[in-house]
């Protein structure tokens, strides 16, 4: 019988959670609304009564004796030797946080349940999901992007997980490529996610139609005055070939392939995995990444290039969290 974990994926709008054995079969897989507003303690209450009710249901079933641990991926700067984390977007109230202390304290005296915790930051965790069960299984060295409502990355680096010495490492979306620009996310100018997180691609493409009259339909696929313009109808719009649809992904696309250029003069990183919701555009975004990822490196650094989509989809951070437990990836 295979061994088996829980896998939980915490984010600022929802809780995913996952009991997976370690031939990559997801058992159990469930989603709940994270509670916010109810800080970290709440938040930690919440997460320990979910994840026993899912061990309980299946520690007889499987052979508690085979339990490897439980795996946590959360936004923010993860300390992993101290087991903290700090400032998650989206999450607010955390500042430093001891995450991973707290979390067991509670699984243990409310539930008795003394169990192996592993922490990590949510884009390291679906990096490391990607690379032991979705797309990265083929690449030595990768990086993983999410793009979402923010654009989060993750390093694989000979098949090992690249942190840096303080845990920050891989944060493209931090990456300034438009030191000029007018757009700014959390403080930082021009960067990649300040220019195509998914609140600004909305206003991108509100922009873009209002300054054109290719397309007197817009009102068929984004609404009367595009109030309901949204990723997922630029991308139904283009496909219907709908121009100015087409040109804001191609301009998403091009911000892309500028910060994955940066990746591969620095790194020498030429495999790039693409995960996250505003990822379902496909090659509206990856085929105009790609060119402009060639435009903007050397020659002799071509050879190799890939743009691939992730194969985990939103399950990624969940399997990534049961990998850790395996010692799939460290």
């Amino acid at each position: 019988m295979p061994r088996w974990a829980l896998g939980i994926d915490l984010g600022g709008t929802a809780v995913k959670l996952a009991v997976i054995d370690e031939n990559g079969d997801v058992l159990d897989h469930q989603r709940h609304p994270t509670r916010v507003n109810a800080g970290p303690e709440g938040i930690v209450e919440h997460i320990a009564s979910l994840g026993f009710s899912m061990y309980d249901r299946f520690k007889k079933r499987l052979d508690e004796n085979l339990f490897a641990g439980i795996g946590l991926g959360a936004p923010g700067a993860v300390d992993t030797v101290k087991g903290t984390l700090s400032y998650p977007p989206n999450l607010p109230g955390w500042e430093r946080y001891p995450l991973k202390s707290q979390l067991q304290k509670v699984l243990s005296n409310e539930y008795s349940l003394d169990s192996s915790l592993i922490l990590e930051n949510d884009a390291n965790i679906a990096a490391c999901g990607e690379a032991v069960f979705g797309a990265g299984k083929v690449f030595d060295d990768f990086m993983m992007i999410t793009l979402g409502t923010g654009v989060g990355s993750g390093i694989i680096l000979d098949r090992k997980l690249y942190r840096g010495p303080r845990g920050t490492a891989g944060e493209i979306g931090a990456l300034t490529v438009d030191y000029d620009s007018q757009s700014v996310h959390v403080g930082i100018r021009g960067s990649v996610e300040s220019l195509i997180g998914k609140k600004r691609i909305v206003s991108m493409g509100i922009d873009m139609y209002r300054c054109s009259e290719r397309n007197v339909q817009a009102e068929t696929f984004h609404g009367k005055d595009l109030c309901d313009l949204s990723p997922r109808t630029l991308e139904k719009a283009a496909h219907h070939g709908d121009a100015v649809a087409k040109e804001v992904w191609e301009r998403v696309g091009k911000i892309l392939g500028i910060g994955l250029a940066g990746v591969v003069a620095l790194m020498d990183i030429r495999k790039f995995v693409i995960g996250g919701g505003i990822s379902g555009a496909g090659d509206l975004i990856f085929s105009p990444a790609f060119e402009q990822m060639k435009a903007a490196t050397l020659p002799s650094m071509h050879e190799g290039m890939e743009i691939v989509p992730a194969a985990l989809g939103n399950k990624a951070g969940v399997y990534g969290a049961a990998a850790r437990c395996f010692s799939f990836i460290e």
